[in-house]
C-alpha cells in the first residue's frame, strides 16, 4: 500500500515522531521509538511472513481452547447455572466481537509483529505501550508454565506413581524447540493439534444431541436442567440478587476462556498477504470460537445438573471436565479416558501457542524501546531466537509447583493471568478510537480499508466500557465477603499495571502522543 504524501504538523506533545530514512541494500535503518530509544530495523527485518490465514486462525483457536472451556466450564456451570454461564459466554462473546473487529481494522492496515502492544505506544501512550505489554507478556509466559504443570497432572490421570516434574522438563524441552523452528512448521504443527480439539468438541455437541434426546440410561432429558435444579444458580448470597452475584462472577471466567482470540492481531506481522489473511482469520476465528463455546455450554448445561459436585472437584484432569460427567451420567464409561486425551493435546497446544505469543510481544516491545534491542533480532529462519529462549525461561516456573511453599508462590504468579486479557482488550479499544480520529485528521476514508469495523464507534466504545467494568468489578465478591488475600489475588494483575504505567511514566517522564503525531506509516505495506 503506497503511504501518503502528507505534512505533519509540528510535535507538541514532547514525544519524537517516528521517520525513517530510506534502506539502502545492506543497510540497518534505525527507529527512533516514542520514548526516545532506538531499535534496528534490520536485526528485526528477518520475520518471514510464513504464516498463512489457516495458521493464524489455528494459532488463536488453540490458545482460545483449553483448560478454560474444558475444565472451567464445569465450575461456571455450578456458580451460574445453565442459562447463567451461557448467557455470560454469550455476552462476552459480544465484547470480544467488538475487540475482535476492531483490532482486525488495525492489523490490517499496520501489520507489525506484536500488534497493539506497538498501537499502544504509537497511537497513545509510550508508557500505556509499555506496561500493557509487559503484564501481557508475562501473563502469557506464566500461562506456558501453567500449562506445563497441567499436561504432568493430566497424565497423571493414568499412572499416579509418575511424577509431574518429568514431563514439564520433557515438554519444556519439546516446545522451546518447536519454537525455533521456521514460523510456517510452527504454524504446521498448532494446524494438528487444533485439529483434534476441534473434533472433539463437535463430536460433544454430536453425543450430547444424542443423550439428550434419550440415547442413554437416563431417558429422555430435553431441559430438564434446567427446570430441576433450575437455569440459574444463588451464589454468596440468596434470592435474585445470588442470581445476578452468580452470573456476574463468571465473567472473568468467560473472558479467560475467550483469552487468546486476539493473537490474531500477535501474529499479523507474520502473514502472507495481511490485507486479505487478517480479515479472513478475524472472522474465523472468531464465529469459530464463539460457536464451539457458546454450543458446548449450552449442551454441558442440558446433560448436567448443576448441583452437581463434582463439578467443584479441584481435580486437573479430566474426571474435573463437565465432558466427562456428562459420560459417566449418560453411562459410556470409556469417555473419560479419550477425554483425558485430548485434554492433554489442549493443553499441550495451548502451551505451544503461549511461547509463541509471549515472544512475539517482547519482540514488539523490543522494537518499541520497551525491551533491550538484542531481543528483537532473528536467526537465519526468521525466527526470533532470543526472545523465544527469553520467554521459555518464564516455563521453568512451573517446577515451582513441586517444592513444599512454591506452590503457593506459583498461584500468585498466575493470578495475574486473570485479569490481564481485559486489560490488554481495554488497550486495544482505546487504541482503535484513537486511530480511527487519526485516520480522520488524515483525511484518510475508513470505507477505502481492506477491512472496516462495523457500527463505529459505538461498537468499540461499548466493549470498552464493559471490559473495565469488569476488570474493576471482578473482585467484588471479597467485598461480601472480605478477605484481604482474596482481595490481592483478585487485584494484583491490575495493581501490578498501574505501578507499571507509573514508574515508567515517572523515569521516562513520557507525555501522551497528539494525535497529529500519531504514527500512521511505520510498518505499513
Amino acid at each position: 500500500m503506497a503511504s501518503l504524501d502528507m505534512d505533519y504538523p509540528h510535535n507538541t506533545s514532547g514525544t519524537r515522531s517516528v521517520e525513517l530514512e530510506e534502506k539502502k541494500p545492506g543497510e540497518a535503518t534505525v527507529a527512533t521509538s516514542l520514548d526516545g530509544s532506538h531499535t534496528q530495523e534490520g536485526d528485526v527485518e528477518g520475520l518471514q511472513r510464513g504464516l498463512n490465514t489457516w495458521h493464524l486462525q489455528f494459532i488463536a483457536i488453540g490458545s482460545a481452547i483449553g483448560t478454560g472451556l474444558f475444565l472451567g466450564s464445569g465450575k461456571a456451570l455450578a456458580t451460574a447455572g445453565p442459562v447463567g454461564s451461557l448467557i455470560a459466554f454469550l455476552f462476552v462473546g459480544s465484547i470480544v466481537y467488538s475487540i475482535m473487529v476492531s483490532l482486525g481494522e488495525m492489523a490490517t492496515f499496520i501489520p507489525v509483529a506484536g500488534s497493539f502492544t506497538a498501537y499502544a505506544s504509537r497511537f497513545a501512550d509510550p508508557s500505556l505501550g509499555f506496561s500493557m505489554g509487559w503484564i501481557y507478556w508475562f501473563s502469557w509466559a506464566s500461562t506456558y508454565a501453567l500449562e506445563l504443570v497441567g499436561s504432568g497432572l493430566v497424565i497423571q490421570y493414568w499412572s499416579k506413581s509418575l511424577s509431574v516434574g518429568i514431563f514439564i522438563a520433557v515438554f519444556w524441552v519439546a516446545f522451546t524447540a518447536c519454537n525455533f523452528l521456521p514460523v510456517r512448521w510452527f504454524g504446521e504443527f498448532e494446524s494438528y493439534f487444533v485439529s483434534i480439539k476441534v473434533i472433539t468438541i463437535i463430536g460433544f455437541i454430536i453425543f450430547a444431541i444424542a443423550i439428550d434426546a434419550g440415547a442413554s440410561e437416563q431417558g429422555y432429558l430435553g431441559f430438564t436442567n434446567w427446570v430441576h435444579p433450575g437455569p440459574f444458580a444463588e451464589y454468596i448470597v440468596h434470592g435474585s440478587s445470588g442470581k445476578f452475584v452468580g452470573f456476574w462472577s463468571i465473567l472473568v471466567t468467560a473472558g479467560f476462556s475467550y483469552q487468546g482470540t486476539e493473537l490474531v492481531g500477535v501474529g499479523a506481522g507474520e502473514t502472507a498477504n495481511p490485507e486479505k489473511s487478517v480479515p479472513r482469520a478475524i472472522r474465523w476465528t472468531f464465529w469459530g470460537v464463539f460457536t464451539l463455546f457458546v454450543s458446548t455450554i449450552f449442551f454441558i448445561g442440558l446433560t448436567v445438573p448443576s448441583d452437581n459436585p463434582d463439578l467443584l472437584s479441584d481435580a486437573s484432569d479430566a474426571s474435573a471436565s463437565p465432558l466427562v460427567l456428562a459420560a459417566k451420567l449418560a453411562g459410556v464409561p470409556v469417555l473419560p479416558h479419550i477425554i483425558n486425551g485430548v485434554l492433554l493435546t489442549a493443553v499441550l497446544s495451548a502451551a505451544n501457542s503461549n511461547l509463541y505469543s509471549s515472544s512475539r510481544i517482547v519482540v514488539a516491545l523490543a522494537r518499541e524501546g520497551h525491551a533491550p534491542a538484542f531481543l528483537a533480532r532473528t536467526n537465519r529462519f526468521g525466527t526470533p531466537h532470543y526472545a523465544v529462549g527469553f520467554s521459555s525461561l518464564i516455563g521453568l516456573l512451573a517446577f515451582l509447583n513441586l517444592s513444599a511453599g512454591g506452590s503457593e508462590v506459583f498461584t500468585w504468579l498466575l493470578n495475574i493471568t486473570g485479569i490481564a486479557g481485559f486489560i490488554s482488550w481495554c488497550c486495544i479499544s482505546i487504541c482503535h478510537l484513537i486511530f480511527m480520529k487519526a485516520l480522520k485528521l488524515r483525511g484518510i476514508d475508513r470505507d477505502t480499508l481492506a477491512f472496516k469495523a462495523p457500527f463505529q464507534p459505538y461498537l468499540t466504545i461499548y466493549g470498552l466500557f464493559f471490559c473495565v467494568l469488569i476488570v474493576f468489578s471482578s473482585g467484588f465478591a471479597v467485598f461480601i465477603r472480605w478477605s484481604t488475600s482474596d482481595f490481592f489475588a483478585a487485584y494484583i494483575s491490575l495493581i501490578l499495571f498501574f505501578v507499571l504505567y507509573g514508574g515508567h511514566k515517572l523515569i521516562f517522564r513520557t507525555k501522551f502522543v497528539a494525535l497529529a503525531d500519531v504514527d500512521l506509516e511505520r510498518d505499513r505495506i
